[in-house]
C-alpha cells in the first residue's frame, strides 16, 4: 500500500482506502502519481489525505501538504466568488450590461450583454473567429482588444457555450475596472493572505519550487461533433496560449485557467459558499448575494461541452451531472485533467481534489467522483 499522509477519521476509512487504491490501480487505468483530497465542513477540516510524488521522475520529491498544483479551469470557481463579492459591495450588477463599465466591449453587437450572461457562458465569446496568434494571449491588452472586436459566435443569451479561456480575461478586466486592482491581487490581499490560504492566480517565481509537474492526458477529450464554435474554443491554432514557456504562463493572471493551490486552500475557500459567506469566523459576502450567484441562469445542451449543463454565475451547478455529491444545488467547477472543487450548502460542506496525473475527462473524472461518493457515505 502507498504511504498516505494526513487526517482521516474512522468514519471516512473508505475514502482513505479508495484514495490509496488510486495509487495502486486507479479507475480506467488512471493510477495516481501524486494527489490530495481535502474536505471542510462548517469551517473545520474533517478529512485531508495526500500521497505520492510531485512527478514521475525517479528523484521526484514527495507530494506533501505544501505542494502546489495547477488547477486549470477549477480556477473559474475562484473567480466567480471574487466577482460575487463585488456584486455584494454594489460595485457590479449581474443584470447590468458589461458595456456600462467597459464601453469598448460594446463593439460588434455586444452592447446588451449583461455580466450575468457573460459569466454564465452565454455571451458567445468562447473563442476567436478568425483565430488569433497563440502568442497574443500573453499580451493582455491585445487579447482584450481582440475580445472587444470579436462578434458573438451565437446570439447572446440563447444558451451556454463554455468559454475555456476567454472568460478569465473578460472577468479579469471587469474586476479591474470595478475594483481598481487585478483579480489576482485582490484574491491575495482580501482572502488568501488574511485567512492563510495557499491559493493564487498569477504565481510568483518564489513559489515555483513547490509546484508539481503535471503528466498530460494520454488521449484527447471527447467533445462530440466538432463545429465552428467548438473549433474556436478548443481546436484552432490560436485557441490557447502558446509560443512561450510555462514560466510566462504561470506568472500571468488568467482567472480562468492558471490558478495554483493546495487542495486544503481550495476546500476552505469553497466553504465560504457552503457556510453562507463566512470564513475564519468573518463574513466576507452576504448570504443573499451567494444565493443570487449560485442560482441557475441557463440549463440545456452546451454549445462547446458535450453535456447538458446548469450554469450559475460562473459556477457549474450539480443539476443533471451529479458529480459533486447528491445535492443538485451544489456548485463547483472541474479543471483540465481531473481537479475539482465544490460547495454543498445543505451540508455546509466543501471539498477539493488535486492531482498530477491528468485524465481526458472534461468533467466527472472517476477518481474524485469515487472519493466524493465514499465521503457522503461516511457523513
Amino acid at each position: 500500500m502507498p504511504d498516505i499522509q494526513g487526517y482521516a477519521p474512522d468514519r471516512f476509512s473508505a475514502v482513505k482506502d479508495r484514495f490509496a487504491q488510486n495509487f495502486i490501480e486507479g479507475p480506467d487505468g488512471l493510477t495516481e502519481v501524486g494527489a490530495r483530497f481535502t474536505v471542510v465542513q462548517d469551517g473545520e477540516v474533517i478529512l485531508d489525505v495526500w500521497g505520492g510524488q510531485t512527478s514521475r521522475k525517479a528523484d521526484a520529491a514527495p507530494f506533501t501538504d505544501k505542494t502546489l498544483t495547477p488547477i486549470f479551469s477549477s480556477t473559474k470557481a475562484i473567480t466567480a466568488l471574487m466577482i460575487a463579492r463585488l456584486v455584494d459591495q454594489g460595485r457590479l450588477d449581474y443584470n447590468a450590461p458589461v458595456s456600462g463599465i467597459w464601453p469598448e466591449f460594446s463593439q460588434a453587437g455586444k452592447d446588451a450583454i449583461t455580466l450575468g450572461q457573460l459569466i454564465s457562458h452565454q455571451g458567445g465569446l468562447s473563442g476567436f473567429s478568425p483565430p488569433i496568434d497563440p502568442t497574443t494571449w500573453f499580451d493582455v491588452d491585445a487579447t482584450l482588444d481582440a475580445l472587444c472586436a470579436q462578434a458573438p459566435l451565437w446570439t447572446p443569451g440563447e444558451g451556454s457555450g463554455y468559454h475555456p479561456i476567454t472568460v478569465g480575461y473578460l472577468m479579469g478586466e471587469i474586476f479591474r475596472r470595478a475594483d481598481g486592482r487585478s483579480l489576482g491581487t485582490a484574491l491575495r490581499e482580501d482572502i488568501a493572505q488574511p485567512f492563510g490560504l495557499d491559493l493564487m492566480i498569477g504565481t510568483p517565481d518564489s513559489e515555483a519550487h513547490r509546484i508539481a509537474e503535471m503528466q498530460k492526458p494520454t488521449a484527447a477529450p471527447n467533445l462530440g461533433t466538432i463545429d465552428a464554435i467548438k473549433k474556436a474554443a478548443f481546436f484552432d491554432k490560436g485557441s490557447s496560449p502558446a509560443g512561450k514557456g510555462n514560466e510566462d504562463w504561470r506568472r500571468m493572471e488568467i482567472p480562468s485557467t492558471n490558478g495554483h493551490a493546495t487542495a486544503e486552500a481550495l476546500a476552505k475557500y469553497m466553504n465560504i459558499i457552503a457556510t453562507g459567506g463566512v470564513i475564519g469566523g468573518t463574513r466576507v459576502i452576504s448570504e443573499a448575494t451567494l444565493t443570487e450567484a449560485s442560482r441557475e441562469r441557463t440549463y440545456g445542451p452546451d454549445k462547446v461541452l458535450p453535456f447538458t449543463l446548469s450554469w450559475a454565475a460562473g459556477f457549474l451547478r450539480n443539476r443533471g451531472i451529479d458529480i459533486y455529491g447528491p445535492n443538485e444545488n451544489a456548485v463547483g467547477h472541474s479543471g483540465w485533467g481531473g481537479s475539482c472543487l465544490f460547495a454543498d450548502p445543505e451540508r455546509k460542506l466543501s471539498a477539493a481534489y488535486v492531482m498530477t496525473r491528468q485524465s481526458p475527462y472534461l468533467i466527472g473524472d472517476p477518481r474524485p467522483v469515487g472519493l466524493i461518493e465514499a465521503l457522503y457515505a461516511g457523513l
